[in-house]
């Protein structure tokens, strides 16, 4: 730095630990001061001033002020105040370079010095490319430009109440990183927005070109709808997620049932074998199960098999005898099969199942694997029946969002998924079921080194990782947060990278938030949420973590590991098109 230009306003008069005060000169109480051209601010809290330590000068931040009361002449009739500053060192400058970290301290009677505003930013801005701007520092006003190359390669947390701007900085963020990278980032990134509130479903963050929006409505049946290979769907995570199976007793049933479709995938007729032999079974078996009746049932309604269905309404179970009855006239089935074979048979034979879709397939399996496992004692009819119930009634929606065809995973450089004209429990298994697609799709075709990255942008994201839910069995939440758990500490080994955004971050699984790397902290106020950041966050100091329940809309603190420093930032408004959906209503406007 140019001794010539420096401004001096004061001096160290005490060193405790990495505390320093300084006695200051009444001209550093100004707001702004100019000196010989340059513009400086005034010394107050959380500003910066420079002490000259030989050929170093050691930056501090202020942290405190008083007032120093002396009294003098004989009878202490005259009153001398002396404004004290305290600060903390948080780097140094040499060759004109700017280092973060304690590595100097000042000594009594260095001079101190205003910092101009050129500097301030070299020291936050440094390593950073000019053109990755997204606000500007809070206090001084001065542009900041981030090294968005280490940022992009960690996990985010952007956090804030509602209306503290968390949304803007969450779109800005990713609208300034697409209109620098996008074409540099073709064929190489791919970037999927779970969006539960429908704020990205217009003209945000990147061009109609670059991006495919998906609006999933479990209200209609010609809505959008997320393509799913039939190998991603008949698979034993998708099914165990999608239908909530417990890990005990469900997840095996499935994987038997999925087992059992493979080894015979290539048979056309087999299915349909499978039908009639299992209906056979259950009316030829040594033991026969009543329960197994309802599962016959079921399947000639899947099959639409309506004279089956009519002749299955008036068989009963004989519980003296052990076996089942056509109801009038009375007619017995035993072990032989003879009466099957005259009354059953000739129905079963005209099954047809050329017109079943995957979701049927999937229900049909289902009640014939149950059916087949109960004749031969494998399963209790009561641990099971309650995940044929979930299937049946989450196939309804299923259909409406879901659709089985092979997809190009580098197809847009930006998917926006919305979940707002969902219902809840789709809300919660369809965020799941897309990130485990993306997510594994990636694993298998990254190479070593890294040649691809995959990037998740979860708003809300307290939606589906949350351990307050009260809505699911505890084993199946655990189940749920396992998925975002494996990326956010395996993930950065794939080239995999989470960014969360969540107005209640205590809420989120503390496993997650303990691995973000990066933070953006808007306005908060609830003391479990400023607990969490306290106990999370070493490198947030306590003034920038006081400052955190009282910040304006729009500012930010900023802190992480690829900060050197925290920074107290105003994050720019982005144009009202590109803003997203979540503007406060204006009820002086709307009632008008």
């Amino acid at each position: 730095m140019n001794h010539q230009m420096k401004f001096e306003v004061g001096e160290v008069i005490a060193v405790q630990g990495i505390k320093i005060t300084l006695k200051v000169f009444e001209n550093s109480n100004q707001d702004t001061l100019y000196y010989e051209g340059t513009k400086y601010k005034g010394l107050s809290i959380r500003e910066h001033v420079s002490i000259q330590r030989g050929f170093r000068d050691i930056i501090c931040l202020i942290e405190g002020e008083y007032l120093d009361e002396r009294k003098f002449e004989e009878d202490g009739s005259k009153t001398q105040y002396i404004r004290k500053v305290e600060a903390k060192p948080i780097g140094y400058f040499e060759n004109d370079k700017f280092y973060e970290g304690i590595k100097f301290l000042p000594m009594i009677k260095d001079s101190a010095y205003l910092l101009p505003e050129s500097k301030i930013s070299e020291i936050y801005s440094q390593d950073s490319e000019q053109d990755f701007v997204i606000g500007n520092m809070l206090k001084e006003d001065i542009p900041i430009s981030l090294s968005w190359h280490r940022i992009f390669n960690t996990h985010i947390g952007i956090f804030g109440n509602t209306g503290s701007g968390k949304s803007n900085t969450l779109a800005k963020l990713f609208t300034v990183l697409f209109e620098n990278k996008k074409d540099s980032m073709k064929d190489k990134s791919n970037f999927i927005l779970l969006d539960f509130n429908g704020e990205y479903t217009s003209d945000q963050l990147i061009t109609e070109k670059h991006k495919t929006i998906l609006k999933l409505d479990t209200r209609k049946k010609d809505g959008d709808k997320f393509p799913l290979s039939l190998t991603e769907f008949w698979n034993l995570e998708t099914l165990s997620i999608l239908f909530q199976a417990t890990p005990i007793t469900q997840r095996p049933f499935i994987k038997r049932m999925i087992n059992g479709r493979s080894n015979f995938i290539n048979n056309s007729e087999s299915l349909l074998n499978y039908i009639k032999a299992t209906i056979r079974d259950v009316f030829c078996a040594a033991y026969p199960k009543p329960d197994t009746l309802d599962l016959v049932r079921h399947i000639s309604k899947i099959t639409k098999n309506d004279e089956l269905s009519e002749i299955l309404k008036t068989i009963n179970w004989n519980g003296t005898r052990n076996n089942f009855y056509i109801d009038s006239p009375q007619i017995y089935f035993d072990s032989d099969g003879a009466k099957y074979l005259m009354h059953i048979k000739p129905l079963v034979d005209n099954t047809n199942i050329n017109d079943l879709d995957q979701f049927d397939e999937l229900m049909l399996r289902a009640n014939l694997q149950l059916t087949k496992d109960l004749l031969y004692g494998y399963v209790q009819y009561e641990h099971i029946q309650p995940l044929l119930k979930r299937v049946e009634s989450s196939l309804y929606d299923l259909r409406k969002v879901l659709k089985m065809e092979e997809r190009d995973p580098s197809d847009k450089l930006l998917t926006i998924i919305s979940l707002k004209r969902c219902n809840q429990e789709m809300k919660k298994v369809l965020p799941l079921l897309i990130v485990k697609h993306f997510y594994h799709q990636h694993k298998d075709i990254v190479k070593s080194p890294i040649n691809k990255t995959l990037h998740f942008v979860v708003d809300e994201a307290h939606n589906i990782l949350s351990q307050k839910s009260k809505r699911e069995a505890e084993s199946w939440k655990d189940y749920r947060l396992e998925l975002f758990e494996e990326i956010i500490k395996e993930g950065r080994k794939f080239g995999v990278f989470l960014t969360l955004a969540s107005q209640r971050p205590a809420d989120i699984s503390p496993t997650i938030i303990s691995q973000i790397h990066n933070f953006f902290i808007h306005r908060l106020v609830n003391d479990r949420d400023l607990f969490l950041l306290d106990n999370t966050i070493s490198s947030l100091d306590h003034v920038s973590r006081n400052l955190i329940p009282s910040l304006s809309k729009g500012a930010c603190v900023v802190t992480g590991t690829s900060f050197d420093l925290p920074m107290l930032l105003q994050i720019d408004i982005l144009k009202k098109d590109k803003q997203p959906d979540s503007d406060d209503v204006n009820l002086k406007a709307l009632w008008s």
